[in-house]
């Protein structure tokens, strides 16, 4: 199970919570738009996001968004099925989102 929270909340718990890990399951393309300053992409459409989120600590705390909040809670619900206990999702995903906005990292 991961519950929905609002873009306060988020922004809140996120910056007050030290085994927060932040979650931007959206595409390349979108990222490039900006994204929540300290997120890690993983893209849900990927063929690796499996393989990815499974590598990650169980016992961290994690907050995961997308563009609109619907494929950012499929990825929850799927982290909930492969054992991860504390799971949220940002309800209305970026678009929501008032907090600061950074441009992505360059990855080679």
């Amino acid at each position: 199970m991961y519950k929905d929270i609002d873009a306060q909340t988020f922004h809140s718990a996120t910056n007050n919570n030290p085994n927060a890990v932040i979650i931007d399951v959206r595409s390349a393309a979108e990222i490039a738009e900006g994204m929540i300053p300290g997120a890690k992409h993983i893209d849900l459409m990927s063929g690796s996001f499996a393989e990815k989120i499974k590598q990650l600590d169980k016992d961290k705390s994690y907050y995961l968004y997308c563009r609109s909040g619907n494929r950012s809670g499929m990825a929850a619900g799927a982290m909930s099925q492969w054992g991860f206990k504390e799971l949220y999702n940002l309800a209305g995903g970026i678009m929501s989102w008032n907090g600061p906005v950074e441009q992505p990292q360059a990855t080679h």
